[in-house]
C-alpha cells in the first residue's frame, strides 16, 4: 500500500515538474518574442509640392492732404473712383474690389508736436483692395500700377508690390496624395535601414502626421507656394 502511494506521488511530481518545465519554456519563448517586438526603428518621410497661388489680395494705398476737411473727403472719393474704374477696365470684377474707410490725421489736434509748421492740416490714407482668384490678371496690372500715378494719385510705398498677399486654398485636394507619398518614403528609408542591419521590417508600431506648411517658394516668387509635410513612422524590426 505504501509502495503504491509512493509511486503515485512520484508520478504526480513528475507531471508537475514537466508542466513547470514546459511553462518555463513557453514563458521564456514569449519573453524572447516580446523582446523582438520591442526592436523598432523610427523614420521620417517628406513630401513637397510647388503650387501656384489661387487667391491674391492686393491693397492699393494712396495718400491725400488738404487744409479743408471737406475737400479732403472729396479727393478721397475721387481717387477711389479713379482706381475702381482702372481696375474694372482691366477686367477685375466689381465684387472683387473693396474700399476701406480712410485714416485721417488732424495735425493741429495732435497732443505732441515738434513745433514745425505743417503745410497741410489734414492728411489721409485710404486703400482700395482687390481680392481675386484671377492671380495672373491681377499680377499683370500690379506691374502697371504707375498708370495710377500718372492720373494724379499719390500712391504710398505699400501699394507698389510690397504688401500683396498670395494664398493657396486647395490644400484638402492634395493632402491625401502627399500623406501617402510621405508614408511611402518613410517606409523606403526603414527598409534600407533594416537591410543594412540584417533585419526584417515588420508592422507599424505608431505613426504621426506632421503639420502641413505653406510658404513662398522664394522672395522673388511669392505667388508660387512650397507645400510640405513630414510623416514620422515607427516600425518593428525582427531577425
Amino acid at each position: 500500500m505504501q509502495e503504491k502511494q509512493n509511486t503515485s506521488a512520484f508520478i504526480l511530481g513528475l507531471f508537475i515538474f514537466l508542466g513547470l518545465a514546459a511553462l518555463g519554456y513557453f514563458l521564456g519563448d514569449a519573453a524572447i518574442r516580446f523582446k523582438e517586438y520591442e526592436r523598432t526603428v523610427a523614420v521620417k518621410g517628406l513630401s513637397e509640392r510647388e503650387m501656384p497661388s489661387d487667391i491674391v489680395i492686393w491693397p492699393i494705398q494712396y495718400a491725400v492732404a488738404d487744409n479743408d476737411l471737406g475737400k479732403l473727403y472729396g479727393s478721397l472719393e475721387s481717387n477711389a473712383k479713379t482706381i475702381k474704374d482702372y481696375l474694372l477696365q482691366a477686367g477685375i470684377k466689381e465684387a472683387e474690389i473693396t474700399v476701406s474707410p480712410p485714416a485721417i490725421t488732424d495735425k493741429s489736434a495732435q497732443a505732441y508736436s515738434d513745433g514745425t509748421h505743417a503745410d497741410f492740416r489734414y492728411t489721409a490714407l485710404q486703400a482700395v483692395t482687390v481680392y481675386s482668384s484671377n492671380v495672373a490678371l491681377v499680377r499683370t496690372h500690379m506691374s502697371a500700377i504707375s498708370e495710377l500715378g500718372k492720373k494724379g494719385i499719390a500712391l504710398t510705398g505699400s501699394s507698389q508690390g510690397q504688401t500683396e498677399e498670395y494664398l493657396y486654398s486647395q490644400l484638402n485636394q492634395i493632402k491625401p496624395e502627399m500623406i501617402q507619398e510621405a508614408t511611402t518614403k518613410a517606409r523606403e528609408v526603414a527598409q534600407k535601414f533594416a537591410g543594412d542591419s540584417n533585419s526584417k521590417l515588420g508592422k507599424i508600431k505608431q505613426a504621426s502626421q506632421g503639420q502641413f506648411t505653406i510658404e513662398p517658394r522664394d522672395t522673388n516668387n511669392p505667388h508660387i507656394k512650397k507645400i510640405r509635410v513630414v510623416s514620422t513612422v515607427e516600425y518593428y524590426l525582427s531577425d
